[in-house]
């Protein structure tokens, strides 16, 4: 009969509050554990949404590793860190853990001031290894006893830091355990059965000390050394023969796998003997399948990559958008400019799905290239094809693009390549937090030369502007949107589509109370609040500058002459973004400086939580910029001041931009003269 303590191991995961609670388990427990753990995270990702299949792939090997060894003493860095769900929900978080990715919930994403256990805080791909070397130095300068272990997904390990960070630990001889976890491969049952038992003679420890002891006798014969070096030229060999290694062997670590990550007696046996190994640079490699245990996740682990909230019986995705994304709408216009010019290539770095290439790359898959988590390659490749004539989509995240400033400055904007830059995610991108806000492009691209940077405020004004960066000839440009359904312009797939004229504002509405100045999407909640406060009698201008790089300095100009005060919105933090090009322009000119109120995000980071929720707590919502224009502006408007006419149609449809000319010309001089200064 069980006990009642043995009962109370046996409901597994509500009794799991730390890496510790582990160690009392049986290994038929652990595999029940395993379900369990996989089924609470299918359960709470189907309500708050998130990284699911990347997670689920790591159930076992998680629980290995926390079985194994002892965190938060031993350091577990996991590289991007869209795959530590299970991490979390083992180290005392699971009772938290439905607010994963929620505003002042956990982070989805490891995070040293969130766990102990978090020893790496992560959330971009290729940081693991260098991370992990480093606190491997740090160790033995201190004369610490730890282990230091780096989980990298075969994704990660497509970018160049991770190599460079293999690199310099190989040549170390330090204790360092690198677990690769490669989620893409199959694993054949003859080179798994082989690679198994190789594995497992080559970290056993009565064959390493026979090794050992044979080398040092042979040593000891008058041939003793050439000896040695043929018997390792043999191992090594034999090693190219049978085992998918030799790369990792010649880069000074020792190799070990492939194991079927999902065999939980397998990897414990396995850790546990590296473990005991004796110091030297140790890569596991670990094969897993994304999504494991969850169908629809195995089916599309592409989809359930990063998801919305869904239904869990049946994989299908909550909700229907009332509009399109902008990163869809950017997809279907690049394909529509593809078809009419050959010349038009498409580059991204491992997020075809992310960054809406996945029917250009069916469509033209000759003129598609995936270069893998390689940031900085994908811009130099695309400026070496621009060199030859063709016209280069580099379509990367904001947060990502951050890593190819160089490139992006002196491969591309020094030689003044037609390279177009796609920046998706631009601004606040939610749940996913810090690491993947896109806060600081217009800071880190307004100071490169030749770079152009256009901002559509609406999916309409996305496709005209992508149109005219691929048949622009001035040199690069910058397209920033964010990640986000648009207004629901009527997008006409038959629409002719006509350049817009870089560095020319649009006034969207006239009024004498002050004036707003918009970049990208916000121009939106901006003419909401001039609603609100028309109506408190507070008429406002509100300017969609379209451009932050060239700015319209003409109609800076008039505005200055025009008004005393002037309030700039932007979704980018506001040190070195669109507010101080602004009050950087007017500094510049030769006239009476108006008061500027910069609206932006703050220098912080921004935590993560719903787009909307993080916009009203910025106020940059509606409701935050009326309070602002209320605080900002004088209340009182002179008597005898003509207010010109409003012109909404600017808010409904893109392409009266273009017939209706006279709508961008109401802050010139001629239209804008009744608006006297106060």
């Amino acid at each position: 009969m069980m006990s009642q303590d043995e009962d109370r191991v046996r409901r597994c995961l509500e009794n799991i509050n730390s890496p510790d609670d582990l160690k009392k388990l049986s290994n038929s427990q652990l595999a029940e554990l395993a379900e369990e753990l996989r089924n609470f995270i299918i359960t709470n990702v189907s309500i708050t949404g998130g990284h699911l299949a990347p997670s689920l792939g790591v159930v076992e090997l998680t629980l290995a590793l926390h079985y194994v060894f002892d965190s938060p003493r031993d350091k577990f860095i996991w590289d991007v860190g869209h795959q530590a769900y299970a991490h979390k929900i083992l180290t005392g978080r699971r009772d938290r853990f439905h607010l994963n990715r929620q505003n002042q919930g956990l982070s989805g994403f490891p995070n040293r001031s969130e766990s102990p256990h978090d020893a790496f805080g992560t959330g971009h791909a290729s940081t693991s290894i260098s991370a992990g070397y480093g606190m491997v130095c740090a160790r033995d300068l201190s004369g610490e006893k730890f282990e230091v272990i780096s989980i990298i997904g075969d994704g990660a390990m497509t970018g160049g830091l991770a190599f460079e960070g293999l690199n310099n630990a190989g040549s170390s001889g330090r204790k360092f355990i690198v677990v690769l976890n490669d989620n893409t491969m199959s694993i054949s049952p003859n080179v798994g059965a082989l690679s198994k038992y190789l594995a497992f003679l080559i970290t056993d420890p009565r064959l390493n000390k026979i090794k050992k002891d044979l080398l040092e006798r042979t040593l000891q014969l008058p041939q003793g050394s050439r000896i040695a070096r043929s018997i390792g030229r043999l191992e090594a060999s034999i090693k190219a023969m049978l085992v998918p290694g030799l790369f990792f062997e010649q880069m000074g670590f020792r190799y070990i796998g492939p194991l079927d990550g999902h065999k939980l007696d397998d990897l414990i046996h396995i850790f546990q003997q590296v473990k005991d190994l004796p110091p030297h640079p140790v890569l596991v490699h670990v094969l897993t399948r994304k999504g494991k245990g969850y169908l629809p996740a195995e089916q599309n682990p592409s989809k359930f990559h990063g998801i919305g909230a869904f239904v869990k019986e049946t994989g299908q995705i909550n909700g229907a958008s009332k509009a399109p994304s902008y990163t869809s709408v950017f997809g279907k216009t690049i394909v529509k400019l593809a078809e009419k010019n050959p010349k038009i290539v498409a580059i991204t770095a491992a997020m075809a799905d992310g960054t809406g290439l996945s029917e250009f790359a069916i469509r033209f898959p000759e003129r598609f290239y995936d270069v893998g988590i390689a940031e900085e390659h994908a811009v130099t490749f695309a400026a070496g094809m621009a060199a030859q004539g063709y016209r280069p989509v580099v379509a990367i995240y904001s947060t990502f693009m951050q890593r190819s400033i160089d490139q992006i400055i002196h491969d591309v904007a020094l030689q003044n390549l037609p390279v177009v830059f796609a920046l998706d995610r631009g601004g606040l991108v939610g749940e996913d937090g810090p690491t993947h806000h896109g806060c600081f492009d217009l800071s880190y691209l307004r100071q490169i030369p030749n770079l152009t940077i256009l901002a559509p405020r609406d999916e309409n004004d996305l496709q005209y502007m992508l149109f005219t960066a691929l048949t622009d000839n001035r040199g690069p440009i910058a397209l920033r949107y964010p990640r986000a359904e648009g207004v629901g312009c009527a997008l006409d797939p038959e629409a002719v589509w006509t350049p817009i004229e870089i560095g020319r504002a649009e006034v969207a509405r006239v009024g004498g109370g002050g004036v707003i100045l918009t970049l990208g999407p916000l121009f939106h909640e901006a003419m909401q609040a001039a609603q609100i406060l028309d109506g408190e009698g507070q008429p406002l201008t509100v300017v969609n500058m379209r451009s932050l790089k060239p700015l319209d300095l003409e109609i800076l100009a008039d505005l200055a002459l025009r008004f005393d005060h002037i309030m700039t919105i932007e979704e980018n933090a506001l040190a070195g973004g669109f507010g101080s090009a602004v009050v950087e322009a007017l500094s510049d000119l030769d006239i009476n400086q108006p008061k500027v109120y910069r609206l932006g995000i703050p220098d912080r980071f921004i935590e993560q939580g719903e787009r909307s929720s993080l916009l009203a707590m910025l106020k940059l919502d509606s409701s935050g910029i009326a309070q602002a224009a209320r605080e900002f502006f004088p209340a009182a408007i002179k008597k005898n001041v003509f207010v010109g006419p409003t012109n909404t149609s600017l808010t409904h449809d893109s392409r009266h931009h273009r017939q209706h000319p006279k709508s961008a010309d109401l802050g010139r001089s001629a239209s804008v003269s009744g608006l006297a200064r106060k």
